[in-house]
């Protein structure tokens, strides 16, 4: 459970709901096939690294100290697909996405293009 206080107060966040918003905004992306499955050994260094880490399918995403979030994402991409601009647009809209529904700033976002799909 991710918890802050703004001028409301005190409010919690699941760590399913953040990973699930994620992959939904990562799956609604143009040029995106799917979220492919985190490694053992990604998964491994990942949990090593300081912060609190909470993953599912394919997304990977860590508090940091100032309380923001650190963001990876493994996807498979469709043949032809501008990766560059793909990548780019995931960015853009999980960073927007995520800060839009739980008021918390992303510091990064991560995006491994692990396979490509026809």
């Amino acid at each position: 459970m991710v918890s802050f206080e703004n001028h409301i107060g005190q409010i919690s966040v699941s760590e399913g709901y953040i990973t699930e918003l994620v992959r939904h905004a990562v799956c609604s992306c143009f040029g995106v096939a799917d979220v492919c499955s985190v490694s053992t050994f990604r998964s491994a260094v990942s949990a090593l690294t300081r912060g609190k880490l909470f993953k599912r399918k394919g997304v990977v995403v860590r508090t940091d100290k100032d309380g923001g979030f650190s963001i990876d994402l493994h996807i498979k991409v469709t043949y032809g697909t501008n990766i560059a601009a793909a990548v780019s647009s995931i960015t853009h809209k999980v960073a927007f996405t995520v800060e839009e529904a739980t008021d918390m700033q992303v510091n990064a976002v991560n995006v491994y293009v692990d396979e490509m799909s026809n």
